[in-house]
C-alpha cells in the first residue's frame, strides 16, 4: 500500500485518497493475496539483516554508554550505535526493497522474485539493487537515530527498571516507530521514486534513463507534487511502522531475557 500511495504519477487505476480505499481496491481488482506480494524477499532478507543490526546495537551501546556516561543510558550513544547498526543493516536489505517495490508497483511485469532479479540485473546492471542505497542511508540513519532515542526514553518513562515488561517493550516500540515513520517520510517518499523508477513519473519530466542521486529525487518529487508530495503515504507508512517496531521490539527485549536468563541459569 505504502509503496502505491507515494506513486507520484499513478495509473488511473491505481489512484487511492486512503489507506483503507487502497487495500479495498487492490484486493477487489488484483486479488486478496496482491498487498502481499514480494514479501517472500523481504522475509529472506530480514532474518541475517535484523541479526546483525541488534548485535551491532547492543556492542556499541554497551561500549559508548561506558565511554561517555559511565555505563548509563546515554541518548547520544544510542543515536550513534542504531545509526551504525544500519549501514550493516540496509547492505543486506537494500536488494531485497528494490525487489518488492518493483513487485508491488500497479502492473509491475514481474512474475515472481527471481524473474524480478534475473530482469533488473540484465537490464539495468547490479548497480540497480543499490540505486537508493545512500538515499536509502540517508532517510533511515536519521530514522533509526529517532528511533532508537525514542524507544530508550520511552522505557526510562514506562520502564525505569528495565525489566523484562512486555507491555511497556510494546508501546515504547510502537511510538518509536511512529515518531520516526512521520519525521522522515519526505525521505521515504524519494526512495520509492528512486527504487521503482516510476514511468509516468519520470516521462512527465522528460527525463531519459534511470533517476539516481537523492538530490535529483528531491527535485523531482517537488516538482511533481509540491511540499505534500513529500508526505504522499505518510498515514500508510506510520500505520506499518507502529506494529513492525512494536514486534521488533517485544521479540528482541523477549529473547534477549531469555538468552539472558538461561546464561545466569548455568552460572549458577
Amino acid at each position: 500500500l505504502q509503496t502505491r500511495m507515494q506513486s507520484l504519477q499513478p495509473d488511473p487505476k491505481a489512484q487511492y485518497r486512503s489507506v483503507y480505499e487502497a487495500l479495498k481496491k487492490i484486493v477487489l481488482t488484483e486479488g486478496f493475496w496482491r498487498p502481499l506480494r514480494g514479501i517472500n524477499v523481504t522475509m529472506l532478507g530480514a532474518g541475517p539483516a535484523h541479526a546483525m543490526y541488534f548485535a551491532c546495537y547492543e556492542k556499541m551501546k554497551k561500549s559508548l554508554s561506558d565511554t561517555l556516561q559511565h555505563g548509563e543510558n546515554s541518548h547520544l550513544a544510542n543515536g550513534i550505535a542504531g545509526s551504525v547498526a544500519t549501514l550493516l543493516h540496509d547492505a543486506v536489505m537494500n536488494p531485497a526493497e528494490v525487489v518488492k517495490q518493483r513487485m508491488q508497483m500497479f502492473n509491475s511485469p514481474y512474475k515472481s522474485v527471481l524473474a524480478c532479479i534475473r530482469t533488473v540485473q540484465k537490464t539495468e546492471g547490479f548497480g540497480a539493487f543499490y540505486r537508493s542505497y545512500t538515499t536509502q542511508l540517508t532517510m533511515n540513519v536519521p530514522f533509526q537515530a529517532i528511533h532508537f532515542i525514542t524507544y530508550e526514553f520511552m522505557q526510562e518513562q514506562i520502564n525505569p527498571h528495565r525489566e523484562y515488561n512486555p507491555r511497556s517493550h510494546i508501546v515504547s516500540g510502537a511510538i518509536a516507530g511512529a515518531v520516526a515513520a512521520a519525521a522522515t517520510t519526505p525521505l521515504d517518499v524519494c526512495k520509492t521514486l528512486l527504487n521503482t523508477q516510476e514511468n509516468m513519473a519520470l516521462s512527465s519530466m522528460n527525463i531519459s534513463g534511470h533517476l539516481s542521486g537523492m538530490l535529483n529525487a528531491f527535485k523531482t518529487v517537488y516538482q511533481l507534487g509540491g511540499i505534500s508530495g513529500y508526505f504522499r503515504g505518510v498515514q500508510a507508512r506510520v500505520i506499518y511502522q507502529m506494529p513492525s517496531t512494536a514486534i521488533a521490539w517485544s521479540v528482541y527485549e523477549f529473547f534477549k531475557y531469555f538468552l539472558t536468563k538461561r546464561k545466569l541459569e548455568k552460572r549458577t
